[in-house]
């Protein structure tokens, strides 16, 4: 099939690229004309694992191309797909003005049938307005779909490739058929498609990230209550995990979830329902919980040592969650605003995340070229990502480089029994601190 995806971005360059490798013809249509030069030159924008390899096979193979002419990739594809970006307003609200900016500008360019695809993440009806924008000026039959995306970073090639489910949203049965063909190479081993209308494609969406927010949000509750009761959130995890109405995802407590999906669409959620003058006070809830987390660290920091003004710290981890560089809502962002303003010297490090980082903060933190240099001399270590390379370092090294062995753990990511071992001072999340 010819596709076209509109907007490369996270989501637009891993569903461009992806269908690329099951042997369609894609072309990525960007405005920044230096990042299209930088992607035909062979060079992934974006840090996500095992994307590079399949990039850069399609693009040898010239399945997978870029432009900054829309109408190029208008006229050559069937299939439009808009992955644009659709960031909160200052009241929350999803800002559509970029998806239906192009929308109109469809319009005037379609010439023949075309399904138009929401990849984006838009709140219900979405679908209907995007129709009426390019029907305002288009001539010719056309189709709108909703085709939400359901993508972990990190893990987003493999999450693309082998979906847990696929949900399509149409009412037009020439688009199902288009749509079912487009994905049966992804669905081989019977993984499910869902056809639905297209408002309930659209909230699907948000409903499945809100979920695991919250299950994220009432864990940390959990472990707060943890701390005061005398329990252990991890044997609580296990112990509720095993239920298989529960499952044992999204389970884990720690500084709060960030990210470019969960935060913003939990608040798109919320300000779309007082549209429809429903109060969601659930994830009213979810959201201020969230936000009280990820200053959990820092009360705990405060508590140990009353004044943190001339103190070094350690930083562990910037990007919101691992095997990603993105440091959208990170936890981390806060945790050095923080420090920064109680005038703590910080020394950070992360294995993807550094450079986005820098560009924030320059050179009021330090950098290190890797987890043990960053140590030399800290007072404490705060981890506030759980990066592979972190869970099993030489603890004899980290006392050895450190001032004082403090560890303030964000993500449990050692068992309380060893850091008394190690002869470590630990605080973790929801368990009992070792002194």
């Amino acid at each position: 099939m010819n596709i076209s995806i509109v907007g490369t971005g996270y989501v637009g360059l891993v569903t461009g690229t992806c269908f690329a490798e099951t042997g369609n013809h894609v072309i990525c249509v960007d405005i920044d004309k230096a990042k299209v030069e930088t992607m035909r030159n062979g060079k992934v924008p974006i840090y996500e694992p095992d994307l590079d390899t399949i990039f850069e096979r399609n693009l040898k193979a010239q399945r997978l191309t870029f432009t900054t002419h829309l109408k190029e990739a208008v006229e050559k594809t069937d299939i439009i797909f808009l992955a644009l970006p659709t960031p909160p307003n200052e009241d929350g609200s999803a800002d559509l003005s970029y998806v239906l900016k192009v929308a109109d500008e469809l319009g005037r360019l379609i010439t023949s049938y075309k399904v138009v695809v929401n990849k984006s993440t838009v709140p219900v009806g979405t679908a209907e307005k995007v129709r009426a924008a390019i029907a305002a000026n288009c001539k010719v039959e056309f189709d709108v779909v909703s085709n939400p995306e359901f993508l972990r970073e990190g893990f987003a090639v493999d999450d693309f490739m082998k979906p847990d489910r696929v949900v399509i949203g149409t009412s037009s049965p020439r688009a199902k058929k288009v749509m079912e063909d487009l994905y049966k190479p992804f669905v081989r081993q019977g993984n499910p498609v869902y056809i639905m209308d297209e408002r309930s494609a659209e909230l699907t969406k948000y409903a499945a990230n809100s979920f695991l927010a919250t299950k994220i949000s009432f864990m940390n509750e959990i472990a707060n209550i943890c701390e005061t009761m005398g329990a252990d959130v991890d044997m609580i995890r296990i112990g509720i995990g095993a239920d298989q109405r529960i499952g044992k995802r999204f389970l884990f407590s720690g500084i709060g979830y960030g990210g470019s999906c969960f935060p913003k669409d939990v608040k798109a959620l919320v300000q779309s329902s007082g549209e429809y003058q429903y109060d969601f006070k659930i994830l009213k809830s979810v959201m201020q919980v969230n936000e009280n987390q990820k200053h959990v660290i820092i009360t705990k920091l405060k508590k140990h040592f009353k004044k943190l003004e001339g103190l070094k710290i350690a930083l562990w981890g910037l990007a919101f969650k691992p095997d990603t560089d993105d440091i959208r809502e990170a936890p981390a962002l806060i945790i050095i605003d923080e420090l920064l303003k109680q005038k703590v010297e910080v020394s950070a490090y992360d294995p993807a995340a550094m450079e986005n980082v820098s560009k924030l903060y320059g050179s009021r933190i330090y950098f290190a070229s890797d987890v043990y240099h960053a140590l030399q001399d800290a007072d404490a270590l705060i981890i506030a990502t759980e990066w592979s390379e972190f869970r099993t370092p030489d603890f004899a090294e980290i006392k050895k480089r450190m001032a004082k062995p403090i560890i303030f753990d964000g993500r449990n990511l050692y068992s309380t029994e060893q850091m008394q071992q190690e002869g470590f001072t630990y605080y973790s999340i929801g368990r009992k601190d070792v002194i």
